[in-house]
């Protein structure tokens, strides 16, 4: 769902001025997105898609009872905001209870999960957009940090 400032839908390439400035430009209207959404569906709803973008966001629907496994993410610290629901923030040192409007620092390098409460839990997330994958020789590593290389 996309919607320009005004809440209309987006224009696409004549929301973009003639000298190529991107215009800030509202993406999506949370709270009319878990309107239409179907407390059992899981996944992402939305996804940052913008070309160019230097972020990635997402908002997830984690369903009653499901989880999002414990795992570490070493490269990228994410926020996470609750929209809607509860769940636990599966932690190292235990379980933390977050609940709609609480906004958390998932730093690089920390073990987390998530356990969806009672009614399930929608949340958005955002973090640093990672490069793309690239296909390279084997020995192409070991080039770019030789001798000169950083």
């Amino acid at each position: 769902m996309a919607a320009d400032d005004d809440g209309s839908p987006d224009r696409g390439p004549a929301d973009t001025p003639a000298d190529c400035t991107p215009l800030p430009r509202v993406l999506c209207d949370t709270a009319e997105l878990l309107s239409l959404g179907d407390d059992t569906a899981a996944g992402a709803l939305w996804r940052l898609a913008e070309p160019g973008r230097q972020l990635d966001a997402n908002v997830v629907r984690v369903p009653a009872g499901g989880r999002v496994g414990t795992h570490t993410e070493p490269d990228l610290d994410v926020l996470l905001l609750v929209l809607d629901g509860t769940a636990d923030l599966v932690r190292a040192d235990g379980e933390r209870p977050l609940r709609a409007g609480a906004l958390t620092w998932l730093p690089h390098g920390s073990a987390r999960g998530i356990a969806a409460g009672p009614d399930g839990v929608t949340y958005l997330t955002v973090h640093r957009r990672r490069p793309g994958m690239r296909i390279q020789p084997p020995d192409a590593a070991g080039r770019a940090t030789g001798p000169g290389g950083v």
